[in-house]
């Protein structure tokens, strides 16, 4: 099973506090489907931010394949004025 890191932000607002989770998904677009099932609503929060694999920030990740290995973090988007 994957690893899944939500940002605290996003554990906070979304997940009762809980920021890891270990799911089995083949692709970023099966877990985001995954993650609003558990959390409805955090989907298209998720999907603003950005999305690192393995230490890699993946730049269009929809359909990017996930091992059952892998460490995703989902981190919020950046605010700035």
């Amino acid at each position: 099973m994957a690893r899944i890191v939500l940002s605290d932000e996003f554990g906070r607002q979304f997940a009762g506090g809980q920021t890891r989770f270990d799911l089995d998904v083949k692709n970023v677009r099966h877990l985001i489907r995954e993650l609003e099932e558990m959390f409805p609503g955090i989907g298209e929060h998720l999907e603003a931010g950005a999305i690192a694999i393995d230490n890699e920030i993946i730049p269009d990740p929809w359909l990017n394949p996930i091992k059952p290995n892998s460490e995703v973090f989902f981190l919020p988007p950046i605010k700035g004025g």
